[in-house]
């Protein structure tokens, strides 16, 4: 009798064991980067299988997450950022709270060998880009589908008094307004692998660190004054049926292995103060000297911006 009560207690045990496993889906945006060997230390740690989804720009894949919050398409979701956060909060897109994981600042970057080829200054500031000297130089993404955009808009207004009479400056100035920030980052800018014809793209200060020559110069340099701090973070999706193992990567996402891989993967500072940043971080890709717009209330401003942004340059939203 004993025996057959120690081998159901195993069975159970097994059983309880084996059912708290799961196969995780996490639901990223195009830039998201992980190893091989990190879902390899994650699924080996927490017995879960983890499948990764990416689901277009963070505006982009926060409306398709908005749109099939009843079916979910993951467990879990990475990199809703701050400007993005309130609509899924709004919408109940979230099963508790979002968890920050990472930061960045929304800089400028330009392409020096550009500007020294052309004997042109770099700008001190954004709101010199629609001066002549610039026209034709410039490009930034779609506040309607890009967070990056979005940080932008949300920094003209909080500097100017009228931020569209600025934007219709940078317009007739020959801006190029870009889908997404992989559009306009590998794809438009001069700076970057594409060598596009834009020597000016809207991109991180933590850009440069991934453009410097054989002997560690940089090649591109960012506008450090009155940046937008982009914070980026992970959920639980509302209604999966593995809310308890999502939470289980929701921490791994925090952890110190992850985290220090962050910087060289997606160029973002990691929030774990015991991560590791890399020596080429330390050199060019300093945090903004001063941010600014983060602390607007995008949310209740939002539809009025994208409003007057989508007049200035006549696209739909």
């Amino acid at each position: 009798m004993k025996r057959i009560l120690a081998l159901t207690a195993l069975l159970l045990t097994l059983t309880s064991c084996s059912t708290n496993k799961a196969a995780l889906t996490l639901v990223a945006h195009d830039s998201f980067v992980i190893s091989d060997e990190l879902i390899a230390k994650y699924e080996k740690e927490s017995g879960n299988k983890l499948t990764v989804v990416r689901a277009g720009d963070v505006g982009a894949m926060t409306s398709k997450l908005v749109l099939t919050k009843d079916s979910p398409i993951g467990d879990v979701v990475y990199g809703i950022d701050n400007t993005f956060a309130p609509v899924a909060k709004k919408n109940n897109v979230i099963d508790g709270d979002l968890v920050a994981i990472d930061y960045a600042d929304v800089c400028f970057n330009v392409d020096l060998n550009y500007f020294k080829l052309h004997k042109l200054n770099i700008p001190k500031h954004w709101n010199e880009l629609t001066k002549s000297e610039y026209k034709n130089l410039t490009v930034i993404e779609n506040p309607n589908t890009s967070s990056t955009g979005l940080a932008l808009l949300a920094s003209t207004y909080a500097y100017f008094d009228q931020p569209k009479t600025w934007w219709l400056e940078l317009k007739n100035n020959g801006v190029k307004v870009a889908a997404s920030w992989e559009d306009a980052y590998y794809a438009d800018f001069s700076g970057s692998s594409g060598k596009g014809n834009y020597p000016i793209v809207l991109s991180y200060s933590s850009s440069p660190a991934d453009e410097v020559n054989t002997d560690g110069t940089p090649r591109t340099q960012s506008m450090s004054n009155d940046c937008f701090r982009q914070t980026e973070y992970a959920g639980i999706l509302s209604n999966s049926k593995n809310t308890g193992a999502a939470k289980s990567l929701i921490d791994f996402l925090k952890g110190v292995d992850f985290q220090s891989a962050m910087p060289t993967s997606m160029y973002v500072y990691p929030v774990n103060p015991d991560a590791k940043l890399p020596e080429a971080w330390q050199r060019n890709a300093k945090p903004a000297v001063t941010t600014i717009g983060e602390n607007l209330d995008i949310q209740a401003n939002r539809d009025s911006w994208l409003a007057d942004f989508n007049w200035v340059f006549d696209v739909a939203p």
